[in-house]
């Protein structure tokens, strides 16, 4: 079995749900796993912001406005009249139960059930088109299945065991259709895997079922070894290990969510990143194998803030780094790069919500320095411990430009670099022309 993930742009009209029934039906048992229609989170988030605010009255305009674009689509998207009731019913259904939501108490759990609504109609359409097709399929709510633990994480034994019982009650149909994104806490309440979650849900489903591969489609023919939209001439690469597929993934390529590697790589199962718009295009295969190139791939991260900490005390002094790391701790945020020297320490965070208490703790350790508006580059390839050079071309590329901060040595798989946000362009194309050309 395989397990198929179709991102919002390939359910982002009518004629992208069509397409999609010729992808899928093929004869063969899948389940396929589906994002919300293009643009529909961003509204549901703006819808849950104002609802937040207070603002009541543009929460249900938008909400309102949203319901219409639906109802458009379901118009266009069904021949018989059967089948186009029932979906403008189910539209409205949805749409109802956000409205009700209005006349209560905002809270993050009423903002997670607006949000799974995206996914829920999604499914629900491409089920409805199928059967007016007469293709047989079955709607499989996620909700019944994907559950995450107290900390966030997927509750792996009880997304096995329950997507096991459920697909159990299988009988003829080939294609199951459930939810990307949305899943239960650990008290049974609608949340998510947070923004992207889609992919994540399709390789937490393909290593609970075991799958043959689990293939994301999206609207590119896989991961490019630089970014398409500031680079031309770009080439798509075919093969890539786990590792440095995290690792892009991490570092900015947009195709692939860095958590859905993971589940993929515990089970050994392949992942191949394909084109809904290029079918016949192979994309990008990733698997446990390695093919040790020099150069593989560049991606570039935005929204960084670094951070430099000096003190004299650091030096031959033991205990300051675990100082250091506790503050970040305490504040539960993560931190992407570090480097040393004998009395200072650099790093950068993604995640500024608690910047500024954080900046107040490590103050009683040293001296901070903030830089805002920086970017890290993260170069893939082959940077093994007993590689022979330095990767000089790397260097030689950035020359011209200031760079804030090196990660050389953590990884096997690629070098970081700390760059402002300005020079971003500049980097990734002067990069491109030292290491691709």
């Amino acid at each position: 079995m395989k397990v198929y993930k179709f991102g919002g742009t390939s359910v982002g009209s009518p004629d992208r749900f069509r397409t999609l029934i010729g992808l899928i039906n093929d004869g063969e048992l899948k389940i396929v796993v589906l994002s919300a229609m293009a643009g529909t989170t961003n509204a549901l988030v703006e819808i849950s912001e104002f609802f937040a605010e207070g603002r009541r009255e543009e929460a249900g305009k938008k909400c309102e406005l949203l319901r219409k674009e639906y109802h458009r689509v379901a118009s266009e998207l069904f021949t018989s009249t059967t089948w186009a009731e029932q979906a403008h019913d189910l539209i409205d259904e949805h749409f109802n139960y956000i409205n009700t939501l209005f006349t209560r108490e905002f809270s993050r759990h009423n903002e997670k059930r607006i949000l799974a609504r995206g996914e829920l109609i999604s499914t629900a359409l491409l089920h409805f088109l199928m059967v007016e097709t007469g293709i047989p399929s079955l709607l499989l709510p996620a909700l019944n299945f994907m559950r995450i633990d107290k900390d966030g994480e997927p509750d792996y034994f009880y997304i096995r065991e329950n997507l096991r019982r459920e697909l159990s009650a299988v009988t003829d149909e080939k294609i199951i259709i459930t939810q990307g994104f949305i899943c239960r806490n650990v008290f049974g309440e609608t949340d998510n895997l947070r923004r992207g979650g889609s992919d994540y849900s399709a390789t937490i489903i393909g290593a609970a079922i075991g799958a043959d591969e689990v293939q994301i489609w999206t609207d590119i023919s896989g991961l490019h070894n630089n970014d398409p939209r500031y680079v031309e001439n770009t080439r798509v690469i075919r093969s890539l290990s786990y590792a440095e597929a995290a690792e892009l993934a991490f570092f900015g390529a947009k195709i692939l969510h860095p958590s859905s590697v993971n589940p993929a790589r515990m089970k050994n199962i392949p992942v191949r990143l394909k084109n809904t718009m290029e079918p016949s295009d192979e994309g990008t295969l990733i698997t446990s194998a390695s093919e040790y190139v020099d150069y593989k791939a560049v991606a570039a991260k935005d929204g960084i803030t670094a951070l430099r900490i000096h003190s004299d005390r650091m030096l031959l002094a033991y205990g300051f780094m675990r100082n250091i790391f506790e503050v970040f701790e305490a504040f539960k945020t993560p931190i992407d790069m570090i480097t040393t020297s004998e009395v200072s320490v650099s790093l950068t965070i993604e995640d500024p919500a608690h910047l500024e208490d954080i900046i107040r703790s490590l103050s009683s350790i040293g001296a901070v320095e903030v830089e805002r508006n920086q970017t890290i580059i993260c170069i893939v390839g082959d940077f093994r411990p007993d590689r022979v050079g330095s990767a000089p071309e790397i260097f030689e590329a950035l020359n011209h430009l200031p760079v804030k901060m090196i990660s050389y040595g953590g990884s096997e798989n690629s070098v970081s670099i700390l760059i402002n946000t300005s020079d971003k362009t500049e980097a990734l194309r002067s990069l491109s022309d030292k290491l691709f050309a």
